[in-house]
């Protein structure tokens, strides 16, 4: 966090326990004018509309910012369980951990090896290693720690060539979104001069000669406009080592759609070129392919519509593997014919290679010439195998109720490797031997905890409208669910993102401590394909919160907690949806944790990636969005006089993905409204990260700061004490 010395030294005796005084925040006439439907004109006033400045640009808002972080630290400092967090969270989170190794080059054209990441403990930053024996322990290539004192510049992706002998890496500073790629020199770990600047949203994929790789660009933005200005005009290219960036190809751009985003898939023999391009995040798509050597050639048209997601993951020779939701919302896998692109109707030829399951398809992948699929059951993971013809070849085995991610690689491969983990299980990696369809266990952290002292079960629930809604309850065995435990209950709800099982160091020090994790499975995400994420979008965004506010009911009902008990968090979509639960009911919770949060929904898609949600959202350019928006946007819903919960907005300065304004202007608009009588006196703060962004490559220091922070204000307001 920003240190505020002086300011914070002569706050820090402030007891928490007493109401807050809060800066002043001013508020200034700013009136928008909306056009609604039927050509209403709907004016929407916006006080805190100079809250939006970049804080690197405006000393105004700098100076905000210094002033809300020193009340916030002063307040937090003072909390009866900070130090206590702190510690146990620290060594919760001292623990190896490594990445799944994955095979550095192509078998037949580099030699055999392995890359894969690890971190000691408290390491701010994992290190890349190589080694010749995915087993074997490697020596170091990249460690990120080396590239600033605080930590706050990480290694955001890599790509080895064919050979094996060059490596194309991203490095991101201060969390942004924003990358450089360099390329390095394997053996000698010399740096070539190439670096290229402007990249985001897109990784590198090597030409199989070594000569260079693809990516994708953005213009340069404007000065000081970097963290602010939308994302638009992307352009796929190839660069060629040795070559300034200005010398780069521009392979595919579409200057007519500036705001769609175009996504660049190579076969694997580099024989074929495939771009996917959207119109936002949602999956549906266009293809456009080409062949390699075509150099300028036209782009044949594959899918010109965006009726379906079409998603290459592998070829073999012409023939295109794709998934798809075309006749099967819950996915399936096709190939097509790439050489009769240019004379047939695509979708009319394509061949069913898997078929759509009722559980729902996650991702595939083609190893080996064995499709691996990975589908979600009731929220767990299972693994199937198929034939390139899709006879059935068995399940993968896997330890239990959790999540898995891997199994990728060659497709003249003859192992893969994975990944699992659970609430209560900690990533473990496997070798999967595809010949034999045996797996291998090759690394299972040592984390510390006794997991036998504690239950993991998945439940089922009732949303307001009778929707069915799984929620994973985490808690100590010996806990009496008699209404009173502290209870934290966190949920997503969007863009098709699944909250599946997974091991969390930060939320394990709740669980200890005796609080209650519940994880809610809303609307909106792909649990169950896209009929679930459709139901929470657009004008069906209120399923989403009715149903985390039913699941609110339902743990008060079952006696786990009780309104002054209970507390919620959410991050990025998530924090709209604390922020907008917390405006709708804020009689329902203790207290509320909205992180980096889409708070302004008039004026969202004017900043950064916004524009890309408003296939999610919709916008206030649409007049039959305007007052859907507005009738939940978090920021326009807080009411004077109103007694919020305790509130811990968080948010970072280098964040331009959700740009901080969304949460600057929030709190602001609660602060001012418990200035009106009948408000109560729950703090309502604002905690601001210096140099980090969405959470991508935050420092393990910082991580660990800001678990304590937030698990020592829940305690503070939700813990035993609480209302007694």
């Amino acid at each position: 966090m920003h240190r505020i010395g002086l300011a914070l030294s002569l706050l820090s005796a402030m007891p928490a326990a007493h109401a807050v005084e809060y800066p002043v925040t001013a508020r200034e006439e700013v009136v928008d004018k909306y056009q609604g439907p039927g050509g209403k004109t709907i004016e929407v006033t916006d006080p805190y509309r100079w809250l939006e400045a970049d804080v690197r640009e405006s000393d105004r808002v700098a100076a905000w910012v210094a002033q809300q972080q020193a009340v916030t630290e002063a307040y937090l400092g003072a909390l009866t369980e900070r130090e206590a967090f702190e510690k146990r969270l620290t060594e919760l989170w001292n623990y190896e951990r490594r990445s799944a190794p994955s095979r550095f080059g192509k078998p037949g054209m580099s030699p055999d090896r392995y890359v894969y990441t690890k971190n000691d403990g408290l390491q701010n930053q994992s290190v890349l290693y190589i080694t010749d024996s995915a087993d074997a322990e490697g020596r170091v290539l990249i460690d990120p720690n080396q590239w600033s004192e605080d930590g706050t510049v990480a290694l955001a992706g890599t790509s080895a060539s064919y050979d094996g002998k060059l490596l194309a890496y991203q490095r991101s500073e201060a969390g942004s979104d924003w990358r450089v790629i360099r390329v390095m020199d394997v053996e000698t770990g010399k740096e070539l001069d190439d670096e290229l600047r402007w990249v985001k949203f897109g990784g590198v994929q090597w030409a199989p000669d070594g000569k260079g790789f693809y990516y994708s660009r953005y213009p340069e933005p404007e000065e000081g406009a970097a963290y602010q200005a939308s994302a638009l005009n992307r352009k796929l290219c190839y660069h060629k080592l040795g070559d300034p960036q200005e010398k780069d190809v521009v392979i595919y751009e579409n200057p007519e759609h500036p705001d769609w985003s175009s996504g660049l898939w190579v076969s694997e023999d580099g024989e074929w070129l495939v771009v996917v391009e959207s119109r936002g995040t949602d999956h549906q798509n266009r293809l456009y392919v080409r062949r390699a050597d075509a150099e300028g050639g036209a782009w044949t048209p594959l899918v010109q519509d965006f009726d379906n997601e079409f998603n290459p993951i592998a070829s073999e020779g012409s023939r295109l593997y794709l998934v798809t939701d075309h006749n099967a919302p819950q996915r399936r896998v096709v190939s097509f014919d790439l050489q009769r692109a240019s004379d047939v109707v695509f979708r009319d030829t394509l061949v069913e290679v898997v078929p759509e399951s009722a559980a729902t398809l996650e991702s595939a992948s083609l190893v080996g010439d064995v499709v691996f699929t990975r589908y979600l059951e009731d929220v767990a993971a299972v693994v199937k195998r198929y034939s390139l013809r899709g006879e059935p070849l068995g399940r993968v085995e896997l330890p239990g109720v959790g999540s898995v991610y891997g199994f990728g690689g060659w497709q003249d491969a003859t192992e893969t490797f994975y990944t699992y983990t659970s609430y209560d299980a900690p990533p473990t990696t496997y070798r999967y031997d595809i010949p034999s369809g045996e797996s291998e266990l090759l690394f299972q952290p040592d984390v510390g905890v006794d997991f036998s002292k504690f239950t993991v079960r998945r439940e089922f629930y009732t949303s307001k409208d009778g929707t069915r809604i799984p929620i994973f309850l985490t808690h100590r065995k010996d806990l009496e669910l008699d209404g009173t435990n502290p209870t934290l209950l966190y949920a997503y709800g969007g863009f098709t993102i699944s909250m599946t099982p997974g091991y969390s160091a930060s939320r394990m020090a709740w669980v200890e401590k005796g609080g209650v994790l519940a994880v809610a499975n809303l609307r909106g995400g792909g649990e169950y394909g896209e009929p679930w994420h459709e139901a929470g979008k657009l004008k069906n965004k209120q399923n989403v919160f009715d149903d985390f506010i039913a699941a609110a009911e339902w743990l008060i009902a079952e006696k786990i907690t009780s309104p002054e008990h209970l507390a919620i968090q959410g991050g990025s979509n998530g924090g709209l949806l604390v922020g907008a639960v917390m405006t709708q009911r804020p009689d329902l919770f203790g207290a509320a944790l909205p992180a980096v949060g889409v708070m302004d929904m008039l004026r969202f898609h004017t900043f950064t990636a916004g524009q890309f949600w408003r296939d999610e959202y919709g916008s206030a350019d649409d007049p039959e969005m305007v007052e859907y928006l507005r009738g939940y946007s978090p920021y326009h819903n807080v009411k004077p006089g109103v007694a919020y919960p305790a509130t811990l907005v968080t948010t970072a300065d280098t964040d331009d993905r959700v740009v901080p304004m969304h949460s600057f202007k929030f709190a602001a608009a609660l602060q001012h409204a418990q200035q009106s009588k009948g408000a109560g006196d729950k703090p309502l703060l604002i905690r601001i990260e210096s140099r980090a962004g969405h959470g991508a490559g935050t420092p393990t220091k910082k991580l660990i700061e800001q678990a304590a922070d937030l698990w020592a204000f829940l305690w503070e307001h939700v813990g035993p004490k609480s209302g007694s």
